[in-house]
């Protein structure tokens, strides 16, 4: 069956604002959301800019908006949107680049600033490695599926209002390494989101659980990082440096 495809184009600075196009496209049985849009450029408007690189829900670089829900291209079915109007915008929070391509640099900035490494003790990596047992490995898996596909930052309330916010991704994946046996990075490293733009910034509407494609829930792992800042408020009520 046709169906009307409204896409969002906004070509800066040729465009001076963002405007839907309407293609009209029957799509194939089982044809994700990606295929969709891949038939309409190749066929139709070779112009039409989007990311994608995996089509496997891996990468997270198909991350868009249709109707109206956050979610990847690649892992969105069209038969399961049950419409014949299909609205196909960019992920919001971000400035766009070109039709559905954003720039995630405030995305990237806030993950790069919570420093995504394991930080051992010491220098000198051990003969065998940092072993780990499994048990102790358990919490951790929830936060290491993350693709970094930004539908969380996306999505997230408070970075609409307050760019400065470093965002649910960054956060969680902070709380992955705080909780991490083998990390023994310093107190100051967890500090340093300790604030409104940090920790305590976040609403708590679960938006960022809602969206996540691999179900790592960001929430948690900031409530996770506000109870550790609460303990240590108790046990170091004058501060520490270490």
């Amino acid at each position: 069956m046709s169906t009307t495809f409204k896409i969002l184009r906004f070509d800066p600075p040729k465009d001076k604002l963002p405007h839907f196009q309407e293609y009209i496209h029957t799509p194939k049985p089982g044809d994700t959301m990606l295929e969709v849009l891949k038939e309409i450029r190749d066929q139709q408007d070779p112009s039409i800019s989007f990311r994608y690189s995996c089509r496997e829900a891996v990468c997270g670089s198909c991350a868009l908006t249709i109707n109206g829900t956050i979610c990847l291209a690649c892992k969105t079915q069209f038969e399961s949107l049950k419409t014949d109007v299909v609205v196909i915008e960019p992920l919001p929070n971000m400035e766009i680049i070109k039709d559905l391509i954003v720039d995630m640099a405030p995305f990237w900035d806030a993950y790069e600033f919570i420093q995504p490494y394991l930080q051992p003790k010491g220098e000198a990596v051990p003969e065998k490695g940092h072993r780990v047992e499994e048990k102790d490995m358990e919490e951790v898996f929830q936060f290491i599926t993350c693709i970094l596909c930004g539908s969380c930052y996306a999505a997230c309330p408070v970075v609409t209002r307050d760019g400065r916010y470093l965002g649910p991704a960054a956060l969680a994946k902070l709380y992955r390494f705080a909780i991490d046996p083998r990390d023994k990075r310093p107190w100051p490293a967890l500090a340093r989101v300790d604030n409104p733009t940090g920790v305590w910034g976040c609403d708590t509407v679960f938006r960022c659980n809602d969206v996540c494609p691999k179900a790592v829930r960001p929430a948690d792992g900031i409530e996770g990082l506000r109870r550790r800042m609460v303990v240590d408020r108790i046990k170091h009520p004058f501060g520490r440096t270490k």
